[in-house]
């Protein structure tokens, strides 16, 4: 398999802070209406041409992903009034505050060889005169996205106070086709849609791929991250869960069972998976250790028990059952037991999916012909509802908790699902760029 080849473990970050005070600029991001913070990105310094070019790479890297949180303005060099960008001097900040710009990344690239460079940049709070932050990286010139993605990361965090998610993958179901006969394709990129990878299959039928959360970070020699997904096929006619090594491009059947299995997501510790099992006409949740392969059975209703997905910290469950009548979401240990409804608002509410950050769960809501994606709390208090279309459905949330990935589909015959983004509040809805029709997104965590 043709693997994705820009991220090393030979990547290496030093934080440093240099004359650092008591700067005032930080982001609110629990606002609704927040107004984006104008940054200004300079093109970086380097002791090559190569270098410059490289460096000129990052740096629009970095703004695109700003822009795309919705919580930065990146303006555009265009307007700058001052050329001068070495790292080494204190900016001459009326140049900076005269295009309204509140922050200031300045950096340059050091090539070390042909196969190796040095990233290093510096934050400054153009209001008060102040370093925020500074930030090395090492690595080769390949992995020139993964640079931009960690800076963007430590400028989010640094002005946010939340770890960003730049640095990230996402997988979903490539769709072509005619709806009545479509075919889908595993598919596997950056959070930006750079670097999509089809992913080795034998069915033009897949579905619900997740994402371990246990990443290792590669071989030896700057390999990618070991990334393992979970996936449902129906190449064997009856529909079975997978585990597929994106690194290596090995696959295995996750047991053999007579019946069909879905829905499968792995605990937070990566050591085990919830799953939906079909007998007859019902379907429970199970809970598999992947070591030893045994499974536990979680309930026993009638009912239509499915969509499990634990909570961060691995002790709860929060799961879609139609046992009061209609599909409602119910929260329970993760050792099975009694179970507790949650939704009780008008309306179907299906696959619940539990925010990396424990407070809140994602779901989908349909009624009046409408679906859309909605969060709540853990409890069920405080649902609201994020989008609304024809079709909303699969949430996903980013690793820091922040923004929901979905898929929309649009009405008709030949309608086309989607991948879009919104973030915590509602607002910022973006729709994201992919070949073909895209459905069934899943958020990797934060990459090491």
């Amino acid at each position: 398999m043709n693997l994705i080849r820009i991220i090393v473990i030979s990547l290496s970050i030093l934080f440093f802070n240099l004359q650092t005070g008591s700067a005032q600029l930080q982001i609110d991001i629990t606002e609704g209406n927040l107004k984006p913070v104008p940054i200004a990105i300079t093109n970086p310094d380097s002791n090559s041409p190569a270098g410059r070019e490289l460096g000129e790479k990052i740096a629009e890297v970095i703004r695109a992903d700003l822009e795309r949180s919705g919580l930065f303005d990146a303006i555009d060099p265009k307007y700058f009034q001052n050329s001068q960008t070495d790292i080494n001097y204190k900016p001459v900040f009326p140049d900076w505050r005269v295009i309204k710009s509140e922050a200031l990344l300045v950096s340059r690239v050091v090539m070390e060889g042909p196969a190796r460079v040095r990233f290093e940049s510096r934050l400054w709070d153009v209001t008060a005169g102040e370093q925020l932050t500074g930030v090395v990286i090492g690595g080769t010139p390949e992995q020139y996205r993964r640079i931009a993605h960690k800076i963007s990361d430590a400028i989010y965090e640094k002005l946010t106070g939340e770890a960003g998610y730049f640095d990230s993958k996402i997988v979903f179901v490539d769709e072509t086709g005619p709806k009545t006969k479509r075919r889908k394709k595993l598919v596997v990129m950056d959070q930006d849609g750079a670097n999509l990878e089809y992913l080795q299959s034998r069915s033009d039928l897949v579905l619900t791929p997740r994402f371990s959360p246990v990443i290792d970070e590669g071989g030896v020699r700057g390999e990618d991250p070991r990334m393992v997904i979970t996936y449902m096929s129906w190449e064997e006619r009856t529909p079975h869960v997978y585990l597929y090594d994106i690194h290596s491009g090995q696959r295995e059947l996750l047991g053999n069972f007579p019946n069909m299995t879905f829905s499968p997501r792995f605990s937070p510790d990566g050591r085990s998976m919830i799953m939906s099992l079909m007998d007859k006409s019902n379907s429970d949740l199970y809970i598999m250790d992947l070591n030893s392969r045994s499974t536990q059975r979680l309930t026993t209703s009638p009912a239509i028990d499915v969509s499990g997905s634990f909570s961060p910290d691995g002790g709860r469950i929060v799961f879609n059952s139609d046992r009061s009548g209609s599909p409602q979401l119910y929260v329970m240990s993760a050792r099975g037991g009694d179970a507790k409804r949650i939704s009780f608002g008008d309306g179907r509410y299906s696959a619940p999916v539990w925010s990396p950050r424990g407070d809140k769960i994602a779901f989908v809501k349909s009624g009046g012909g409408r679906f859309g994606i909605g969060i709540m709390n853990i409890d069920g208090t405080g649902e609201r509802m994020l989008t609304e279309s024809y079709l909303d459905e699969g949430p996903t949330w980013s690793p820091n908790g922040r923004v929901i990935i979905f898929s929309r589909e649009g009405r008709g015959e030949r309608g086309t699902s989607s991948l879009w983004s919104v973030d915590l509040t509602g607002r910022n809805l973006r729709k994201i760029m992919t070949p073909n029709g895209a459905s069934d997104p899943a958020w990797s965590p934060r990459l090491p």
